[in-house]
């Protein structure tokens, strides 16, 4: 791969980290962003929640009507909408306007993300095609886990403001780097979308898409609430939260290459264990939460399980309609956020109505209707059947 590609798919990727960190970087910020806004940490969830509900919506829809634009050209307008509603975020009256400037740009994530991996896919041989994919999306792991801890640290050791700076910065550079170093991509030909759309009239698809939205919904729902969490029962804050969150970010990292590899040993058996192993981790969370040494060993456990929920979630839904995997990646955007929205909205609901505590229950519940799903799937369909049909 030439250095003038591998700064090609750099800059790519580096859009997708600033997208995904201006979804999921305010994870860590929602206390002061509540405090700010004179808002409950709930209320503020929904700036998590919203946003990736508009993504949910966009998914299958908003690709599909930019697909014959130059694609520079819509990595730029996207990147562009993004920089601005970023600094309207900064400068925001009242909870209202901060929250319609984060949901309008989220109406484009899916655009830009979907965009980034075809333009790597199409940048590079055939063989290289993988590690060219694999760079941008680990531009949506890096964007979930180390976004979150950056701009904690940000906060915590500056202002609230500096810290969504920090996402308006990052989209601003990648703008600039499109504008500079990414060529015209004129579309040349236009892909028929009826034989895609026909992969909705199969049950595995359906199934797998239920699974991946409780799945989402099961992990987000409590991580959405990870710094509230630290805060209130684990009694963390300050520094000491956002080394929490860094070891987050790293375990994160370590389990997107053991998803990688799970998933190629022995794809089934992983993807049904996985709500049971889980499982355990939160019922560990819940028993242990307010002791800081055990707390450390539960992040690291926590990150891990985390990011392989990603690694799954793709995998589940793209092996259930491998013949329109464009399609299928959309689908998977929709259904991961999707249940981040569900998830986040129920975490809410278990604080303000039970207590802090208790969002971990939430993401039990989540767990159990997700494994049901896995195995409806894995009992109709022969894993040969789930990966030819």
């Amino acid at each position: 791969m030439s250095k003038r590609n591998n700064l090609f798919i750099f800059i790519l990727t580096l859009g997708v980290f600033g997208i995904l960190n201006t979804e999921m970087g305010v994870v860590g910020i929602l206390p002061q962003i509540a405090e700010r806004f004179h808002v409950s940490v709930s209320q503020a969830g929904l700036l998590v929640s919203l946003f990736a509900l508009a993504v949910a919506i966009s998914g299958p829809i908003l690709p599909l009507l930019f697909s014959g634009i130059n694609r520079r050209k819509v990595l730029l307008f996207v990147l562009g909408v993004f920089v601005l509603s970023n600094i309207v975020s900064i400068f925001a009256p009242n909870f209202t306007i901060a929250l319609i400037a984060r949901v309008i740009p989220a109406f484009l994530h899916p655009v830009y993300v979907s965009i980034a991996l075809t333009a790597a896919a199409s940048s590079v041989s055939e063989k290289e095609v993988p590690k060219a994919v694999s760079k941008v999306i680990l531009g949506v792991s890096a964007g979930i886990v180390i976004g979150v801890p950056i701009t904690t640290f940000i906060a915590s050791a500056t202002s609230l403001d500096l810290a969504m700076t920090f996402f308006a910065v990052v989209n601003a550079i990648a703008f600039m780097g499109v504008l500079l170093f990414v060529p015209s991509m004129p579309v040349k030909e236009r892909l028929s979308y009826g034989a895609q759309l026909s992969v909705l009239k199969k049950p595995i698809i359906w199934q797998s898409i239920t699974a991946v939205v409780f799945i989402n919904a099961a992990t987000a729902g409590v991580y959405s609430y990870f710094a509230e969490y630290l805060e209130t029962i684990t009694h963390i804050s300050g520094t000491a939260l956002s080394l929490m969150l860094v070891i987050f970010g790293v375990a994160s990292l370590f389990g997107n290459v053991l998803g990688g590899k799970l998933l190629s040993k022995n794809a089934i058996k992983s993807v049904v264990i996985y709500p049971f192993v889980f499982g355990a981790v939160y019922i560990l969370l819940f028993l242990m939460g307010k002791f800081t040494a055990p707390m450390i060993i539960i992040v690291v456990l926590w990150g891990i399980l985390y990011a392989i929920s990603n690694n799954i979630s793709q995998y589940w839904i793209t092996s259930a309609a491998p013949e329109a995997p464009e399609f299928a990646n959309g689908l998977f955007l929709t259904a991961g956020n999707l249940g981040i929205t569900i998830g986040t909205t129920v975490g809410g609901l278990f604080i303000s109505g039970m207590g802090t505590q208790y969002i971990v229950l939430g993401g039990l519940l989540f767990l159990i209707l997700s494994l049901i799903f896995i195995l409806l799937r894995t009992f109709m369909y022969s894993p040969n059947k789930q990966l030819a049909k």
